[in-house]
């Protein structure tokens, strides 16, 4: 059997369905998505859903900004509710780290984002049961917070489906069909052939196999990320998420009213113990549940009757800069999104917008949101997209 579209997205998650939404958008919309199991089912699922915009490469930044702003309005856009809860954001640094966060909340400013310093007495209020004293100025964003990377993938499906899309689960791809050094369809595990003028591959996690065979070495690691559910003993009320760079880690409500905690010391690419996305630990270890009694002990003392609740992991796709591949591919009629080593929620609809730009126009349509920056060549030519304003000792946070 043999099959015709003008574009195949390959992964149903968030970012492929993005990608058809985006697509969709600007009238493109013979358009085929391909989920070997069902949307959102994979990594999109595990995602911890932090919204924030404090990025120091400036285009990640922008892209975080215009991805706020598709959830702000998601009730308009979508008609349905995605998971949204805009808590506000707010990140602290220690003395070594001050002068970086100004240049960084300064950058931001210039690409749109609504951020500002503000007081210890400020966050002391946002968060009263917070030991502070380790910290020497804060960013806040009043327009962040934290939604449902599943909800939201769903949503663009949707959206994407009413204007024509087809989304297919259950539909594994075996292969890419190549004619030359040319991209010119996909097969399907059922033997069917899908001709096409564009192939996306938004496979995540698992791209850097699916590439393999076409002579594209993808530098992806993959790296298993453990989430804690902490029930804090009482109701905490409102708070924002907070970005602690000083003891690292981050914490966000929970619409139940737990505490999610994430740990925000990650290693260097070259020092990740690679993880196998098809088979790995679904929970949290005991050595990692008592790093989170240590650390949110320590960060957060008036919360003295806390416990564990729950735990889950999933896995990021890291490249060697940690940030990630959007790109036309080595390969004619290919166009790569992945490796996004955790910031892939909170851009999702920037990524689908220059996914699209790609496809229909080869460049991006955004002066803020330049292709170069996530060119796949830019490991080989050792130029890797980097903040100017690094926070010493943050791990990889940007």
């Amino acid at each position: 059997m043999s099959e015709t579209a003008d574009v195949v997205i390959v992964g149903g998650g968030i970012e492929g369905c993005a990608a058809a939404w985006a697509l969709s958008r600007r009238g493109v919309t013979d358009v085929v998505v391909l989920e070997r199991n069902t949307v959102g089912s994979g990594m999109t699922g595990k995602s911890s859903g932090i919204v924030r915009c404090h990025y120091g490469v400036s285009s990640l930044a922008a892209m975080a900004t215009d991805g706020l702003a598709v959830f702000e309005q998601a009730e308009e856009i979508f008609g349905t509710d995605i998971g949204f809860r805009q808590t506000g954001y707010v990140v602290g640094v220690g003395e070594q780290n001050v002068e970086a966060l100004r240049k960084s909340l300064a950058a931001q400013q210039s690409v749109g984002v609504q951020t500002e310093e503000i007081d210890k007495a400020d966050v002391a209020e946002l968060w009263p049961f917070a030991d502070l004293t380790p910290f020497a100025a804060f960013g806040w964003e009043a327009g962040g917070g934290y939604g449902d990377a599943y909800q939201t993938a769903q949503a663009f499906s949707l959206s994407a489906r009413a204007a024509g899309v087809r989304v297919r689960q259950g539909c594994a791809v075996t292969e890419l069909l190549l004619d030359g050094d040319r991209v010119t369809g996909v097969r399907l595990a059922d033997g069917t052939e899908i001709s096409a003028g564009t192939v996306v591959v938004a496979t995540g996690v698992w791209t850097k196999p699916f590439l393999a065979p076409y002579g594209i070495d993808m530098p992806i690691r993959v790296i298993r990320e453990q989430i804690v559910m902490i029930d804090p003993g009482f109701d905490i009320g409102k708070v924002p998420v907070f970005s602690d760079l000083v003891s690292l880690q981050y914490v966000r409500p929970e619409v139940g009213g737990d505490i999610l905690f994430g740990n925000s010391d990650l290693p260097g690419y070259d020092a990740i113990d690679p993880s196998d996305p098809d088979s790995y630990l679904n929970r949290a270890t005991d050595d990692f549940v008592d790093l989170t009694v240590d650390k949110v002990g320590t960060r957060f003392p008036g919360l003295p009757d806390a416990s564990i609740s729950s735990s889950y992991a999933g896995c990021y796709d890291v490249t060697p800069d940690w940030n990630p591949v959007i790109s036309k591919a080595p390969l004619d009629g290919l166009v790569i999104a992945a490796g996004f080593s955790g910031h892939g929620f909170k851009i999702a609809p920037a990524v689908g917008t220059l996914v699209a730009d790609l496809v229909i126009d080869g460049h991006s349509s955004d002066p803020r949101i330049p292709a170069s920056d996530f060119r796949f060549s830019r490991f080989a030519e050792n130029d890797p997209l980097k903040t100017p304003y690094p926070y010493v000792g943050a791990g990889q946070m940007r």
